[in-house]
């Protein structure tokens, strides 16, 4: 577990030179409100709609072998990656959509959960959501979300059936959300491939 925490620390620490620094490279995206249901329509492919750089978080600081691309091409979001996992730990790649310019939480309170149009070709995808209230790294995490032989479909995620991985559980506070994260994770290696047509709220 200590590694799980350590290596979740070092992307905090990764992220928030960004954030103090001024890395605003679409400073429009600052006036964003919670009124915004979409989260991302990967109409731009260098940067998220907060501005931030698009970024790749996996284990491998915590010893694992997993790696991920990612490309966005007329709107649609293509990563494809392996799992390989460290010793005694499950693998994961996982890329934070995060919500704000300067990573300041938005409230969601007036939706129900997330929604996205998305297609898992191999492996298995999940939705998780930081909060500033979480500070074990113990997201909340959805079911994930596995592979179907239809093209991208609507799928909808309540928040209400997130769950933690491994502390006591606490109600996720609608209030204090910094990011959505889709996240591949497993506990053998394995290869996974997902599309992403758009990710909001509902």
């Amino acid at each position: 577990m200590k590694s799980i925490i350590s290596l979740l620390s070092s992307v905090s620490l990764f992220i928030q030179p960004l954030l103090v620094g001024g890395l605003l490279l679409n400073p429009l995206s600052a006036g964003a409100t919670s009124a915004d249901a979409s989260v991302d329509d990967f109409s731009v492919a260098e940067v998220q709609p907060s501005g931030l750089p698009r970024m790749i978080i996996t284990d491998q600081e915590a010893g694992g072998g997993s790696q991920a691309e990612q490309s966005i091409a007329d709107g649609i979001l293509t990563v494809k990656g392996f799992l390989k996992p460290g010793r005694g730990m499950p693998g994961f790649v996982s890329l934070p959509l995060i919500l704000t310019a300067d990573g300041s939480p938005r409230d969601l309170s007036q939706y129900k959960g997330v929604r996205l149009l998305v297609k898992v070709h191999s492996g298995n995808l999940s939705v998780q959501v930081s909060s500033t209230e979480i500070t074990n790294f113990d997201y909340h995490t959805s079911a994930p979300i596995g592979r179907h032989s239809e093209g991208i479909k609507e799928v909808k995620i309540p928040f209400s059936s997130l769950k933690q991985m491994w502390s006591a559980p606490t109600k996720l506070n609608l209030a204090s959300v910094t990011s959505i994260n889709l996240v591949a994770a497993g506990g053998a290696p394995a290869e996974f491939s997902y599309v992403v047509d758009e990710i909001g709220f509902y």
